[in-house]
């Protein structure tokens, strides 16, 4: 008998070597493409936490597809199994990716070829407002995938690149832009009156050039439009609120009544006009400059967009610069050179640190 359990146990040991001698493989496979998966994935990950669009965008996915795709295709090869099946294993997984390629494809290519188009046209930049759809902000990043804007009330909507190429997109220029705001008057005011005060509003608001427009003739009423032209365009929310409180205050001096389109005018002949009483300002109970508070991440894009395009004409320029200081054959012009070199490198190591302030 304890021959027999000896053997017994002998044959159970050698079925033991055996498998483990045929899953070995497939576990050093999945241990390694695990490992690498999970490397990968911190590296990503780093390179993320330093914005680096690239890794963070379109390289980090594609590794870590890539390496899920190879220890896949490891772990197939490498099972106990016969050809023919091994053989079938393969297909199902290649249809299956075929397919799934084929159904991501072409969102995924589409938004990144849109997001290299936006690049090269360059028609908006961090920090610009832009109107996009339904959606309006001030541009706070921009990746091959999809661009994020910061809306008036400082949240952050992300659009898909496709979509951005796919719908008319309005840049506000930094130059300047125009700010309106429309109201609708009875009939019963002469619209030479009105133009004079609307336009005396438009320069209370802090807009130039200011000018009145007919917009409308309705049944009851006549639609009139009061605009500027606003240089800062970042005080843009402000100033369109400015406008039309400076609308208000320039029309009831008047004694202009703001009563249409939807004011029933059935009165007694001794009733007071229908103005609102004289009232305290309430500009020290508003916040001085909202915009600054609304648009933080937008301003803080900008600014590092502006510095990141200074620091590259800044390396172009040391580099001209030490190219003519070393073929000059004048001391002074040495020396000029040196000093503006010296200046140059400065705002370098200057530039380099406020950036990576910013990150």
């Amino acid at each position: 008998m304890p021959n027999g359990l000896l053997y017994g146990a002998l044959v159970m040991w050698q079925e033991i070597v055996h498998y483990a001698e045929a899953w070995a493989p497939v576990v050093v496979a999945s241990a390694i493409g695990i490992l690498s998966i999970a490397l990968a994935s911190r590296v990503v990950r780093r390179r993320r936490e330093q914005r680096q669009e690239y890794y963070a965008g379109i390289a980090g996915p594609l590794l870590n597809t890539s390496l899920i795709g190879i220890t896949l295709i490891a772990i197939c090869l490498t099972l106990p199994i016969g050809e023919a099946a091994r053989g079938q294993l393969l297909g199902l997984l290649g249809l299956l990716t075929t397919a799934a390629v084929a159904l991501s494809a072409t969102t995924f290519l589409g938004n990144a070829m849109a997001g290299i188009m936006l690049r090269a046209i360059r028609n908006f930049r961090p920090g610009d407002f832009v109107r996009v759809g339904d959606h309006l902000g001030r541009v706070s990043d921009q990746g091959i995938l999809h661009t994020e804007i910061q809306t008036e009330d400082r949240d952050l909507t992300t659009l898909p690149n496709l979509y951005l190429v796919t719908h008319p997109i309005t840049v506000l220029r930094s130059s300047g832009t125009v700010v309106s705001a429309t109201i609708s008057l009875g009939y019963d005011v002469g619209h030479q009156d009105i133009e004079v005060h609307l336009a005396e509003a438009a320069r209370r608001a802090g807009l130039t050039d200011p000018f009145v427009q007919v917009v409308e003739l309705g049944d009851y009423s006549i639609v009139y439009r009061a605009a500027g032209f606003l240089t800062d365009i970042k005080q843009l929310l402000t100033t369109r609120s400015n406008l039309r409180k400076a609308m208000l205050d320039s029309l009831h001096e008047a004694k202009i009544e703001i009563v249409s389109p939807a004011f029933l005018n059935l009165r007694n002949q001794r009733q007071s006009a229908v103005l609102p009483k004289q009232s305290r300002p309430t500009s020290k109970l508003q916040v001085a400059d909202p915009e600054a508070r609304i648009f933080d991440k937008a301003e803080a894009a900008e600014a590092k967009s502006k510095m990141q395009t200074e620091l590259e004409t800044l390396q172009s320029t040391i580099v001209t610069l030490q190219s003519e200081h070393d073929s000059s054959e004048f001391e002074a012009e040495k020396n000029e050179l040196a000093q503006q070199l010296h200046e140059a490198k400065e705002r370098l190591h200057g530039l380099e640190a406020a950036i990576q302030a910013e990150e």
